[in-house]
């Protein structure tokens, strides 16, 4: 067995054409650690509907330059198939460890297997890349990226020409494709043969910006910015320039792209901590927002002040966000007589933008988690999801887009500020009007993937009866489909009484974790907001607290 396991590992040093890895591989083949080796070799990265996403370092069950030759040469042969031979495909990437070598490696790939490739011209924002494939008439476009992942993962994300993420079949057929290949010394690698873009498909991009804003708008909301050591700051900066507001204060020890993450224990604006330094900032200047991007600016978190909170300020639930920037397009003029009139969420979301919608007569459809389901809403006008995921302008970027979220949202603050009014006093107004949707997640990190696999089995096995003293009316299996949701692993539960109390367990499709989302709806009268969101925070404390008994974590 562990003679095996050094002979897949010695096969797999002759394959790698990187230095790093290959000294990494040959260190532990001369130790003969075989349980590293045995984890490094156990299968191989998967490439699903997310692409692929993981730890970095040698081995099949890493991030490396082979993994992802492979899976180029895969994408490859998939276009081809599909009649696209001579496409573009276009690449981005951004500031991680090896994201530049990986989309190098996908461009001489493409070159090499007959394709047309072109590479962003730097570390740049997703929310560009997938602007860039319609803009540019790509077939399909790939990012390297992980996102918000710990600063030891990379991920690779692919598009086809809709601009849209991969769903199925596509994303089986490609996978198809990466096991047919063979050996990476087979295939064609040219040292050129591709284009390395310049600056404008970015000037395009940030021409588009422009247009998600109202021409006559004001534009006086200031906010404090932080790219969380990612891609944004400069796009960010751009972006408000052409548009006029003030320019933001950057939270400056987190204002340049640094793959080490080296003031945050995770790169997620959702983490503890991942936002101190930037309400450390607003707490010196007094802005009228904080906002966040991820490392790869696809999302967009916003915190208000808030005299009750710890250190003044409050994150808002991205589901919050959400709500708000629905409200916001309402108000810009959105109606059912336009083309597209549709706002969409994910069935983890909440249901508030559901009664947003109708109140204005306009389209809704929840979907499946993720963007690459939103993203396909039929006549999509707006989209979202709870993890700070915005969707305002699919035409230009059919994808979540944390740059032009965060201008709607300063714009919104600024409307408000003119009438004396804030975001808080929009939520309230929303609460009063369609009930106070109030969310919650218990969201459980693990070392091990059994530990998600066995709170699932437990659950299926035996679901629970009752949350928080409320019974469980139904208890749906999502694995099995139902008629408007195509399968998916997860577990839907809806409770009895009053406030319409909704829990979703799922594990997350990119990093270890259960998710579960709850979601309870309190009557709201003028004046109550407060008292209905005490009321709320109490019924979901006590159904997180029994849904973590009943899953045993």
């Amino acid at each position: 067995m562990a003679q095996d396991l050094i002979a897949q590992a010695r096969a797999w040093l002759a394959e790698d054409p990187d230095a790093e890895t290959r000294d990494e591989l040959g260190r532990l083949i001369e130790a003969g650690d075989t349980a590293e080796l045995g984890a490094r070799f156990a299968g191989t990265l998967q490439f699903g509907t997310a692409g692929l996403r993981g730890e970095l370092g040698a081995g099949p069950m890493r991030m490396n330059r082979v993994v992802v030759i492979r899976a180029a040469a895969g994408l490859a042969a998939y276009l081809k198939a599909q009649g696209h031979t001579g496409g573009l495909v276009v690449i981005g990437y951004d500031a991680r460890h090896k994201s530049a070598d990986f989309a190098r490696d996908t461009a001489a790939v493409m070159a090499g297997a007959g394709l047309r490739a072109a590479l962003l011209p730097r570390p740049l924002p997703t929310p560009v890349l997938a602007f860039a494939i319609r803009h540019l008439g790509a077939v399909a476009g790939v990012e390297v990226t992980a996102s918000h992942n710990p600063p030891r993962d990379n991920g690779y994300k692919v598009y086809l020409g809709d601009g849209a993420q991969i769903v199925p079949p596509a994303d089986a057929g490609i996978a198809a494709a990466i096991e047919a290949v063979g050996s990476i010394h087979d295939l064609p690698l040219p040292e050129s043969g591709w284009e390395t873009l310049g600056d404008e498909v970015l000037d395009a991009y940030l021409e588009r910006t422009d247009a998600v804003l109202s021409p006559r708008s004001p534009r006086t909301a200031r906010v404090v910015h932080t790219a969380l050591h990612g891609v944004g700051g400069d796009v960010v900066l751009a972006a408000w320039e052409r548009a006029g507001f003030p320019t933001p204060v950057l939270v400056g020890e987190q204002a340049e792209p640094d793959p080490d993450f080296p003031t945050v224990a995770f790169p997620n604006p959702e983490e503890p901590g991942a936002m101190d330094l930037a309400f450390a900032k607003a707490r010196e200047v007094g802005p009228d927002l904080v906002i966040a991007n991820d490392p790869d600016a696809d999302r967009c978190a916003v915190a208000v002040p808030d005299g009750s909170a710890d250190g003044g300020w409050r994150m808002l639930h991205g589901d919050e966000v959400g709500a708000l920037l629905g409200a916001h397009l309402v108000r810009k003029g959105v109606s059912a007589k336009d083309a597209s009139s549709t706002f969409a969420t994910s069935i983890v979301s909440s249901s508030l933008l559901g009664r947003i919608a109708a109140a204005a007569g306009l389209g809704y459809e929840e979907t499946l988690t993720g963007f690459k389901w939103i993203s396909r809403a039929e006549g999509l006008r707006y989209g979202y999801e709870e993890a700070l995921g915005y969707c305002v302008d699919p035409d230009g970027v059919r994808d979540k887009d944390g740059i032009t979220a965060a201008l709607l949202v300063a714009e919104l603050a600024s409307e408000l500020k003119a009438e004396g009014r804030t975001l808080t006093d929009l939520l309230d107004d929303l609460a009063v009007a369609h009930g106070l949707h109030a969310t919650d997640q218990l969201s459980v990190r693990v070392e091990d993937l059994d530990v998600i696999a066995e709170a699932m089995r437990r659950l299926r096995g035996k679901p629970p009866v009752a949350l928080a003293g409320l019974r469980v009316v139904s208890a749906e299996d999502l694995s099995k489909g139902t008629e408007a949701l195509p399968p998916t692993d997860g577990l839907r539960y809806y409770l009895e009484g009053e406030y319409a109390a909704r829990v979703i367990v799922r594990p997350s499709g990119t990093e270890p974790k259960l998710k579960c989302y709850l979601e309870v709806v309190v009557p709201v009268g003028p004046g109550e907001p407060a008292s209905a969101r005490a009321r709320a925070s109490e019924v979901l404390s006590a159904v997180k607290r029994d849904l973590a008994e009943a899953a045993g974590i």
